[in-house]
């Protein structure tokens, strides 16, 4: 389902638009529809890299360290 919106943008820069709208063949709405969707997908990635990565530094790492089983051996070179 589509809806309408209403934008309040500077002449000069809805010119602009305008232009490029012409150039690529398609509609402002369109140019701003593209750019809102990437937006979004953007914002969706970054949040899912964003669990994956806070998921496994809740898992850890093992990184293979076993600690010293008597002070001399920690101290032992």
């Amino acid at each position: 389902m589509k809806a309408n919106i209403t934008l309040k943008l500077d002449r000069d820069l809805l010119r602009k638009a305008k232009i490029l709208a012409v150039e690529k063949d398609t509609s402002v709405s369109a140019l701003v529809t593209e750019q809102l969707e990437k937006a979004v997908r953007d914002r969706e990635g970054y949040e899912q890299a964003k669990k994956r990565a806070l998921a496994r530094l809740e898992r850890g790492y093992n990184l293979g360290y076993k600690p010293p089983s008597s002070r001399d051996e920690f101290y032992e070179r």
